[in-house]
């Protein structure tokens, strides 16, 4: 699955694991960086899918509102 294609639910499991292991000190130094890494990428992609939810969610709204004052 290309990385941008990766879906929020996914996403944030991942993200969950990749605390999980830092918080029982579960990676080796040499793998720390990546999974950080890696959660910070994952991290920045929820925001920007949350963000374009909001705003389909919000346009889809003003629509809604705008054809109920045209009724």
């Amino acid at each position: 699955m290309p990385e941008n294609r990766i879906g929020y639910s996914e996403a944030i499991k991942e993200i969950e694991r990749i605390i999980h292991q830092i918080e029982n000190e579960e990676l080796d130094v040499d793998d720390l960086a990546g999974k950080v890494k890696r959660a910070y990428f994952l991290l920045k992609l929820c925001r920007e899918k949350l963000q374009s939810t909001e705003k389909d969610i919000e346009k889809i709204l003003k629509d809604f509102s705008g054809a109920e004052e045209q009724d």
